[in-house]
């Protein structure tokens, strides 16, 4: 199977918003989503997660 670049299940709005709200907007404007950390990135998957489950809640 071929690794290429895969498609974002997220939105850029979405990964923008969290990102300011997690408190690593600024890396990102200077050195894109390669420059934030593993744990950033997993803190931010984790945040989406849970947005996610509570949409469902609510519907």
């Amino acid at each position: 199977m071929s690794r290429g670049r895969r498609r974002s299940v997220m939105s850029e709005e979405l990964k923008y918003e969290l990102a300011k709200d997690l408190g690593f907007y600024d890396t990102v404007q200077r050195e894109g989503w390669g420059g934030i950390k593993a744990k950033d990135a997993g803190n931010m998957v984790k945040r989406a997660i849970q947005m996610a489950e509570q949409a469902a809640r609510k519907s």
